[in-house]
């Protein structure tokens, strides 16, 4: 069974059928509830709001791309005042909010990182350990992670990777050993708390 169009385009094609149809088969389909006349009115009716609509729609556009272009001159010109502003009275906050603008911001340091959180070593093998842990939930941007290890039950640490994401594969460890890992996020300004511990025997 034919099922309705849902598409403007589909429906205009469906009525433009139906019209020339019921007028050529009229012997066929002698009274339509709708008769040709009033169906062919629905029809242009339909049209002429289309072309309405269409032409309206392409006025939209051109006033919007109008407006974007006045707001970018707009934009430019204070841009430019800005500037010259700031230039004038040497970036003087309190002048500078005479026009509603500001000074320049004072650099802030780069923050110690947080502690890693949360790690684990969910895969390991003979002589192989994957390991994946949470960033820190505090402090400075991490610029990557130190991956520290030690012989239990008092070996020294050592750092044996360094991982750019929160999970590292560490393959060729010591073999029949207890070991400990730990993480250390780092950035410029120094390392955060070392993460928790976790175990491994490969």
């Amino acid at each position: 069974m034919a099922t309705f169009p849902r598409t403007e385009p589909e429906i205009l094609a469906l009525a433009q059928a139906m019209e020339a149809g019921l007028m050529d088969n009229d012997g066929i389909y002698p009274a339509p509830p709708v008769t040709l006349l009033e169906f062919g009115g629905l029809k242009n009716a339909y049209l002429n709001r289309r072309n309405l609509a269409t032409a309206a729609q392409a006025m939209a556009e051109q006033a919007i791309a109008t407006k974007d272009d006045a707001l970018d001159a707009l934009v430019e010109g204070m841009k430019s005042d800005l500037r010259y502003a700031e230039n004038t009275v040497n970036f003087d906050d309190a002048q500078l909010k005479l026009i509603g603008w500001g000074g320049r911001s004072a650099a802030t340091a780069l923050a110690v990182p947080g502690q890693s959180r949360l790690l684990e070593a969910p895969k390991q093998g003979e002589g192989w350990v994957f390991l994946d842990w949470k960033a820190p939930s505090d402090g400075g941007k991490v610029a990557a992670y130190k991956v520290m290890r030690r012989e239990r039950p008092a070996g020294s640490w050592q750092n044996v990777a360094t991982a750019i994401d929160s999970e590292a594969t560490l393959v060729e460890q010591p073999r029949n050993t207890e070991l400990e890992y730990q993480i250390i996020a780092v950035n410029k300004s120094g390392e955060g708390e070392p993460s928790n511990m976790v175990l491994a025997v490969l």
